[in-house]
């Protein structure tokens, strides 16, 4: 099983004009090309550094360089004053390289508004804590060699870093280093999947210089990481496996998809087969052992999109008849195409330091599709990682005045609507919108980017108009390699 979190969905992205070096406050950019792993997007911007101290505590210590992006506003002399800051997920994602899956959900903000980019300090161009074999990060069946993936990996980073200064309480202190460099008072924050966590967290350090902030797949500041990810899964495929379930033609033709999924998986436990398949990128025969955490992995991936998970039911019909090949492509496909995607060494420092101490597994996950396996894992990583302090008040909820648009997807499997509405709570200035048929990440979704513009220009979420994402449907289940029934 691959080990993968907070990982927002892939979303195919419209190449930028290009940009001209130009200086933002005190820095200056230079032209630079984005790019994204399953993208043939390219977004032309503007790129820097900026250098900061490793340990704010030791400003004469190590200091390490921000890669920063600039996607500078369409109208350049009359950009507004206060500029937007996208802040990825994962965590472990690199804000600069992960920009042109979702850069249609900007195309209204960039109109009036520069857009700056910062790879959180661990991630993407900002001394990434990255590991050989990411995927071999998390072994579902035994905590003592997630343990030691976790020493082999420690062993390689402590040579460039110190380990404790990589998390979220150390990446806000880096965007206010940011904001100050650009000279702006006061920024927008749009925070997608554990960016949301650092959102709010800033925005509860530095309210005097956060104008709004938009979560995409809201964390709220109680949840530990880990703890629920088995139980929002088993809910999320319950509401879309139950989809076929419910309706005649689908069950006729593929069965009951829970039912189907329940059965490989004691198959793939028991005698898990050698599939012959092409690999769907190169086009190249390979042959590989398809395993029980191959699929789970494939499963968890495929469920942050609706579409992906729509095409699951007949994935297993087939594998009940003894066609493994597609599952193989599948999971082939995801593990290689997002294996680099993730800074494994960020996502510990972050989780072991600020959740490490509270994961704690649930018997009543046991019988899940991921079990514990994923907390299980964890402590073990973080019984050897090195761990860094927590804000005391890290768990308060946000509460503040700084107006809020709070978006989830309807079968979010990791950031389920319940947590947008348990943050949305403490927001007396917020909007919570769930949209239907919708996983992970929705900022993209449907008229999601007029209403994201709307929103930054007014600073009043209960006036939007939001009835256009009433046009949204459900992806039914596939019945056929073609699609769905009519």
């Amino acid at each position: 099983m691959r080990h993968r979190w907070l990982f927002p969905a892939l979303i195919l992205a419209a190449c930028a004009p290009a940009a001209q070096a130009r200086t933002l406050g005190t820095l200056e950019f230079k032209p630079c090309a984005l790019s994204a792993p399953l993208s043939a997007s390219v977004v032309q911007a503007q790129c820097t550094t900026l250098a900061v101290p490793e340990n704010p505590k030791a400003p004469d210590g190590r200091r390490i360089s921000l890669r920063i992006g600039w996607i500078p506003a369409g109208r350049e002399e009359a950009a507004e004053p206060d500029p937007v800051f996208m802040l990825a997920g994962g965590p472990g994602q690199s804000a600069l390289d992960s920009y042109p899956q979702v850069q249609p959900a900007f195309a209204e903000v960039v109109r009036k508004r520069n857009l700056i980019l910062v790879d959180q300090r661990g991630t993407g161009g900002s001394n990434p804590l990255q590991c050989a074999n990411p995927t071999d990060a998390m072994d579902p069946d035994s905590p003592q060699a997630a343990a030691d993936y976790a020493r082999q990996c420690m062993a390689t980073l402590e040579k460039k870093a110190d380990l404790r200064h990589y998390t979220t309480g150390q990446a806000i202190g880096d965007l206010d280093s940011v904001r100050q460099a650009i000279g702006a008072d006061k920024i927008n924050l749009v925070g997608v999947s554990y960016g949301t966590r650092v959102a709010q967290q800033y925005a509860a350090a530095y309210p005097q210089h956060t104008r709004a902030i938009v979560l995409d797949g809201v964390v709220p500041n109680s949840l530990v990481l880990g703890n629920e990810f088995a139980a929002n899964l088993e809910h999320a495929l319950d509401l879309q496996f139950g989809r076929c379930a419910r309706d005649a033609k689908c069950t006729e033709k593929l069965g009951d998809p829970r039912q189907r999924l329940n059965a490989l998986m004691k198959t793939l436990k028991d005698t898990p087969p050698t599939v012959s398949f092409r690999d769907p990128a190169t086009g190249v025969a390979r042959q590989e052992v398809l395993t029980a955490g191959d699929v789970a992995m494939l499963v968890r991936m495929s469920a942050y999109l609706p579409l992906m998970t729509a095409t699951l039911p007949l994935q297993f019909s087939e594998a009940a008849q003894g066609r493994y090949d597609t599952l193989a492509a599948s999971a082939n496909m995801i593990g290689d195409s997002l294996a680099d995607a993730m800074a494994i060494g960020m996502q510990l420092s972050v989780i072991c330091t600020e959740d490490g101490s509270e994961l704690k597994a649930d018997p009543a996950q046991d019988g899940t599709l991921l079990g514990n396996a994923i907390v299980d894992g964890l402590k073990a990583q973080c019984a050897v990682w090195p761990k860094g302090t927590r804000a005391a008040n890290f768990r308060k909820p946000l509460s503040t005045q700084v107006p809020a648009l709070l978006l989830s997807g309807q079968f979010d499997p990791v950031t389920p609507p319940r947590y947008g509405e348990e943050v949305a709570k403490a927001l007396p200035n917020a909007r919570h919108l769930v949209l239907r048929g919708q996983g992970h990440n929705v900022i993209a979704a449907g008229c999601t980017p007029q209403l994201l513009g709307k929103f930054l220009d007014g600073l009043d979420p209960k006036a939007l108009d939001a009835k256009c994402l009433d046009r949204l449907t459900d992806t039914p289940p596939f019945t056929g390699f073609y699609g769905w029934d009519p």
